[in-house]
């Protein structure tokens, strides 16, 4: 989920070289929205493609099947089986790529121009005509087992699973998009097909592009690449519901340090308070050794090598989220901490000084997060699938320069609640369960 994630929620720019970046919102003869970057310094073009659903559409019986989908659309179609389609793909100096998220698929491309159609019809083939050879999927398959047997033994994913299917126990969010082994291990490549016919649809779908093509030609290019899909989608899932009240809840397992994952409600990206909250969360917790948590959990204290929080808008629900490791018989003191700077910055807020360097940080790394074609395709995407418009690119610095110490106290007031922050502990703290 990191690529996407670091697309949604970051939404960055080129570098300052690049910074006037000139995008064309365009639409394709077929009707198909995208929007274009033309960069003709290199022969290549990179693609970008997102479709809003993803893993949320599936239903729990066949949960898995997405993920599963994704990974295996590579591995053959038509009637290439999976090492002829890799070969075409390499003499073709081609890369694609195939993502599954709760709320989202995404589907990349790396291609040279001199190969462009070829390439693309590659890719055409692969999400239109996906083989699904059963061995192919078995393979596949037992590298996700693999992968759920990890997530069994590793304390940050066992608590992250538990933390959310305690917060949305009833939507597809308080499950792992992954599946179990349970569902995993049924499914069929009938139910490949059925899923890869509900994500991949012309419907809801973001294109970004960048490189050595005019808008004139992509158009075409995309209503070929996307015209033998299905024109609709099912309905999306509906809101999230956020079921916990605070708290703490413990997972034994066997380890010399605890592993904790905590959060509350946050407020959605379309809130008029979110570029406050953006900024507070980098002065809390998101701005590593800059942030409040950092300073007095780890630096003044010792309790851990790391404490960071970030606001996670999904489409269905908003969360701001942390995450805190300290040894079994501190992670107690550390939880008591962090509840105490929540407290503190929610009823006194930040400092002058505080709210000036975050804003310095914020917009002075801004323009350098992008460094190719590639990132800034994502992003094309990323945005539309946000629904932001093409003047965000030079608009976005203003939104954090405007927030002011007022909009600082007022969300960290109506916001920050330290009772209503829900820990998940994994491991063998000590005297946690006697603290609560």
């Amino acid at each position: 989920m990191l690529r996407l994630a670091l697309a949604l929620s970051l939404l960055a720019l080129a570098p300052a070289a690049r910074a006037q970046i000139a995008i064309q919102t365009e639409t394709s003869p077929g009707g198909v929205p995208f929007w274009l970057v033309e960069e003709d310094a290199l022969p290549f073009i990179a693609l970008e493609i997102f479709w809003k659903g993803g893993a949320s559409l599936e239903p729990g019986e066949i949960r898995g099947a997405t993920n599963l989908m994704m990974a295996t659309l590579e591995e053959g179609s038509g009637d290439m089986d999976a090492q002829a389609f890799q070969a075409a793909r390499e003499d073709l100096a081609a890369s694609f790529g195939f993502d599954a998220y709760d709320d989202s698929v995404a589907v990349s491309a790396r291609v040279l121009t001199e190969n462009r159609d070829e390439a693309l019809d590659l890719l055409r083939q692969a999400i239109t005509d996906p083989a699904f050879a059963p061995a192919d999927v078995d393979r596949v398959r037992g590298q996700v087992l693999a992968g759920l047997a990890r997530d069994e033994v590793t304390p940050n994913r066992i608590a992250g699973d538990a933390f959310w299917s305690m917060a949305f126990p009833d939507h597809p969010y308080g499950s792992n998009m992954d599946g179990t082994v349970e569902t995993v291990s049924a499914l069929t490549p009938d139910d490949l097909r059925a899923v890869k016919d509900m994500v991949l649809t012309r419907e809801r779908v973001s294109v970004g592009i960048v490189g050595d093509i005019t808008a004139a030609e992509a158009g075409p290019m995309i209503d070929a690449l996307l015209g033998g899909l299905p024109a609709t989608a099912p309905p999306l899932p509906a809101a999230a519901e956020y079921a916990l009240e605070g708290g703490v809840e413990v997972i034994p397992f066997e380890t010399p340090q605890s592993v904790a994952i905590f959060g509350q409600p946050a407020p959605s990206r379309d809130d008029p308070d979110f570029f406050a909250a953006y900024v507070l969360n980098h002065i809390l917790g998101g701005g590593s050794f800059e942030s409040r948590l950092m300073d007095e959990v780890r630096e003044q204290r010792g309790l851990t090598y790391g404490i960071g929080t970030n606001i996670l808008n999904r489409d269905q629900a908003d969360i701001w989220i942390g995450s805190v490791a300290s040894a079994n018989d501190r992670i107690a003191e550390a939880i008591e901490v962090t509840r105490e700077v929540w407290a503190d910055i929610a009823e006194t807020g930040v400092t002058e000084a505080e709210l000036e360097e975050a804003k310095t940080y914020l917009t002075g790394e801004y323009p350098l997060r992008f460094d190719g074609n590639g990132p800034i395709a994502e992003i094309l995407a990323g945005m539309q699938y946000q629904g932001l418009p093409a003047s965000y690119v030079t608009d976005r610095n203003s939104y954090i320069e405007a927030v002011t110490m007022a909009d600082i106290r007022r969300v960290a007031a109506e916001w920050l609640d330290a009772e209503a922050l829900q820990f998940v502990v994994v491991g063998q703290p000590e005297g946690l369960e006697e603290a609560e």
